[in-house]
């Protein structure tokens, strides 16, 4: 009998105690103000506020509800890319893309995925035969030309969906 009674008073007083925890930690109701309850211009006002876009700190021209905001979908797999010099592997890059996508665009990316990935492995060999990973390969200058190329394969594969492409790992190893 004495091996039951403890763990039932153990469980009653931990179900106890994430009561009391629930009650103290839970948000503070807030009482309605004398504007709200006599529907004056507070109310009003403070309606107005509630259904008004938020601001866009970014200044990007998106919305601030969460049906309009952009997606992002990040593609599965990382992108490797060899750097070859005098024949031989030199040194290897390791890219992390995603898109920037309209809301919901998220599934037509991933239907495409395959092909959107072939496009843009050739931009990336392409950029590495050219020089682009060699050197200052982060300079500002380099990854612009770089995202831009990325985007053209993007659009030519799911049209408009396509807002932008986001580098958002970028390694390399040199051996």
């Amino acid at each position: 009998m004495m091996r039951f009674l403890l763990p039932l008073l153990l469980a009653l007083a931990g179900l106890g105690a994430g009561v009391g925890a629930g009650l103290f930690l839970r948000p503070a109701a807030e009482a309605p103000s004398a504007d709200d309850a006599t529907g004056g211009e507070g109310a009003a006002a403070a309606a107005a506020d509630a259904h008004a876009p938020a601001a866009d700190p970014a200044g990007e021209g998106h919305s601030g509800t969460p049906e309009e905001q952009p997606e992002y979908a990040k593609l599965n797999n990382q992108f490797i890319v060899p750097i070859i010099e005098d024949g031989r592997v030199a040194s290897m890059v390791i890219l992390s893309l995603s898109l920037e996508v309209p809301p919901g665009g998220t599934e037509q990316v991933y239907a495409v995925e395959p092909k959107l990935r072939d496009g843009m492995l050739s931009v990336l060999f392409d950029h590495a035969n050219a020089g682009g990973f060699r050197g200052a390969f982060t300079e500002a200058a380099n990854l612009v030309a770089l995202r831009r190329a990325l985007l053209e394969v993007a659009r030519s594969v799911l049209g408009p969906t396509a807002i932008d492409v986001l580098i958002t790992d970028i390694m390399r190893q040199d051996s």
